[in-house]
C-alpha cells in the first residue's frame, strides 16, 4: 500500500508512525533516480544521434543543435552532417523518447486501473482500436479531411471506441470489475486485430500493405519535427493529470474497499483513467505503430527501485521508458543494416520472457484481487 494511502487512512488525532527504513531509503532514492535518469536521457539522446552509417561526434551533434536553435555557429561541420543530425536523426530520436515515455506512463495508469500487474496499454484492446482506425486511414482514405492530423485523430477515435466497448461490456450492475475488464479487453483485441487483417487483405495497394505491415510492428522511421508537437502535448497533459491524481491511484491499487473508504469514486475514476490512456495511446500508436511490452516492463522495473507510490513511479517510469525505446530504435536501425527491424520485434524478444517471469512471480495476477 502506498505511503499516501497509509497516511490518509490514519485517525487525524494519532501521531503518524515513523517511516519504515525501506520507505526512507526509497524516498532518498527518488531524487537521485530522477537526476541519474535525466542525465542518462541526455547522454542517450546524444549518443543515439551519433550512431549510424555516418559516424558523427557528440560535440558536433551539440554544435549543430545549438546553432539551429540559437542561430549562432559554434564550430565547423559539413552540410551533409547538419542535414543528417537536424533533419533525420534528432527528430527520430526525440520521437522514440516521447513514444517510450508515453507508453510507460500509460502502463502505470492501466496497472492501477485494473489492479493487475500484467496490464499494459495493449491488453485492454485500446491499441488494437487505434491500429484499426489508423490502417483505415492509410489504406482506405478514411478521416482524410483532418489533413496531416488524420492518422492521429483516427487513432484517437479508434482507441476511444475500443475503450467505450470495453467499459460497456465489462460493467456488471453498474460496477466495473478488474477481471472482466481484462477478459473483455483481450477478447476485443482479438476481434479488432482480425478486422485489421481483413482490411489489409481487401486492400489493392501492394506497397501500402507492405508499409502498413511494417508500421504495425512499430517504427519511428521518417520522423519529422512537425510530428513531435501532438504526442508531446498528449504526454505532458496526460502525465500531469496522472501525477496530480497520484493519491487516488495509490488508493485504487490498495483495493476497492480501501479506495472507496478514502472517498474515491472508483467507477468514475477508472473511466477517466481509460480516457487518458486512450488519448495517449491513440496518439502514440498513430505515429509509431504497435510497440508492445514497454508499458508492462518499465513500471515494474521502476518499482523495484523507488517503491509503489505513484508520485515516484510516474516520473521515473516516464524517463526510463524514454531511454529504453531510444536504445531499442538504435538497435532496430543498426542490427541488420542496411535493412531496418521493426521496434515490436525487439520489444517482443525482451518483453515475452519478462511477461512469463512476471506471471510466475505474480501467480494470482489474473485475479487482480477482489473486486
Amino acid at each position: 500500500m502506498g505511503t499516501a494511502v497509509e497516511q490518509a487512512s490514519q485517525d487525524p488525532g494519532e501521531t503518524p508512525p515513523a517511516p519504515a527504513p525501506r520507505a526512507k531509503r526509497r524516498d532518498a532514492r527518488f531524487p537521485l533516480a530522477v537526476l541519474a535518469l535525466t542525465a542518462a536521457l541526455l547522454v542517450t539522446l546524444t549518443l543515439a544521434v551519433t550512431i549510424g552509417p555516418v559516424a558523427i561526434s557528440p560535440l558536433t551533434v551539440w554544435q549543430i543543435a545549438l546553432a539551429r536553435m540559437t542561430g549562432l555557429a559554434a564550430g565547423e561541420w559539413s552540410a551533409a552532417h547538419e542535414n543528417i543530425v537536424w533533419l533525420i536523426r534528432l527528430p527520430r530520436v526525440f520521437l522514440a523518447a516521447i513514444i517510450g515515455a508515453g507508453l510507460a506512463v500509460v502502463g502505470v495508469a492501466m496497472q492501477a486501473a485494473v489492479r493487475n500487474p500484467l496490464a499494459d496499454p495493449y491488453i485492454l484492446g485500446i491499441s488494437s482500436g487505434a491500429s484499426l482506425a489508423a490502417v483505415l486511414v492509410i489504406l482506405m482514405g478514411v478521416f482524410k479531411f483532418f489533413g496531416i492530423y488524420s492518422l492521429s485523430v483516427a487513432a484517437f477515435f479508434g482507441s476511444v471506441m475500443a475503450f467505450v466497448i470495453v467499459i460497456t461490456l465489462a460493467q456488471n450492475r453498474g460496477t466495473l470489475s478488474p477481471i472482466r475488464l481484462i477478459l473483455v479487453g483481450v477478447a476485443l483485441s482479438y476481434v479488432l486485430s482480425a478486422a485489421t487483417s481483413f482490411v489489409i487483405f481487401r486492400a489493392d495497394d501492394a506497397e501500402g500493405i507492405r508499409s502498413v505491415l511494417f508500421w504495425l510492428q512499430g517504427s519511428v522511421a521518417g520522423a519529422k519535427w512537425s510530428y513531435l508537437t501532438l504526442p508531446l502535448i498528449a504526454l505532458v497533459i496526460g502525465t500531469a493529470y496522472l501525477i496530480l491524481q497520484a493519491r487516488p491511484l495509490n488508493a485504487l491499487v490498495a483495493g476497492e474497499e480501501t479506495a472507496i473508504s478514502l472517498g474515491v469514486d472508483t467507477n468514475r475514476f477508472r473511466r477517466v483513467l481509460m480516457v487518458v490512456a486512450a488519448m495517449i495511446t491513440g496518439v502514440m500508436v498513430a505515429l509509431a505503430g504497435a510497440v508492445g511490452f514497454v508499458g508492462l516492463m518499465m513500471p515494474h522495473t521502476v518499482r523495484l527501485f523507488v517503491g509503489s507510490d505513484h508520485r515516484r513511479v510516474l516520473p521515473v517510469s516516464l524517463l526510463a521508458g524514454a531511454i529504453f525505446l531510444v536504445w531499442v530504435d538504435v538497435l532496430a536501425r543498426t542490427i541488420v543494416q542496411p535493412e531496418e527491424m521493426p521496434l515490436g520485434v525487439i520489444t517482443g524478444f525482451l518483453g515475452g520472457p519478462f511477461f512469463i517471469w512476471l506471471m510466475r512471480r505474480n501467480r494470482n495476477a489474473l485475479g487482480g484481487g477482489r473486486s
